[in-house]
């Protein structure tokens, strides 16, 4: 079964969900603070039953330059990766993302007492991506992505976030949380197609 597009369904293009993601993070970043509080991660609250925060804290952001650097994530994940699944899968892949990391932020992380930004999503698409390598066979791309992945992932672990997001806090474990999480659903969905 192909990914193709046929012009006569153009909603079957995962393309434009990367764009809508991409124009949602955008319009909530315009309301800025305002919706920041009332949207955030926020353990507490969590906890109080606004279950909602579970899935717009990944949507809210600290800063337009923090925003920036989600929506070129996004642009790069939608370039390279894009038409790798069709929109049921790429909804299943963001949805578990986001779930593995709010399992984690809840059961793994009670000291994190807030939290905003899709950069863990992101890291799980990066992960989707190379398991859609792997699966096409595309070894050489495949590797490379892979390794960087766990690279960075891995330093980010032991060494901190990297020198140049030093200008807001980074919770690096939404991006391990958030690459378990597409590695997890893209390994199943790879799972599923096996005969």
């Amino acid at each position: 079964m192909s990914n193709e597009t046929s012009p006569a369904r153009p909603w079957r293009d995962p393309m434009w969900l990367h764009g809508l993601i991409g124009l949602v993070l955008v319009l909530i970043g315009l309301f800025g603070k305002r919706v920041l509080e009332s949207f955030r991660y926020a353990r507490t609250e969590v906890l109080e039953g606004e279950v909602w925060r579970l899935l717009t804290g990944h949507l809210v952001h600290l800063s337009a330059q923090h925003l920036l650097l989600n929506l070129a994530g996004l642009a790069l994940v939608a370039a390279l990766f894009a038409r790798a699944y069709s929109v049921r899968q790429w909804l299943m892949i963001l949805l578990g993302t986001i779930i593995v990391i709010d399992l984690g932020f809840v059961f793994c992380e009670p000291q994190l007492m807030w939290y905003v930004g899709y950069s863990g999503v992101l890291h799980g698409a990066l992960a989707a991506g190379a398991i859609a390598w792997w699966r096409r066979r595309e070894a050489a791309f495949a590797l490379v992505l892979s390794a960087a992945l766990v690279v960075k992932l891995g330093w980010e672990q032991w060494g901190g976030a990297e020198p140049w997001s030093a200008a807001f806090p980074v919770v690096v474990d939404a991006h391990l949380y958030g690459a378990l999480g597409g590695l997890l659903v893209a390994s199943i969905l790879w799972a599923r197609r096996q005969p």
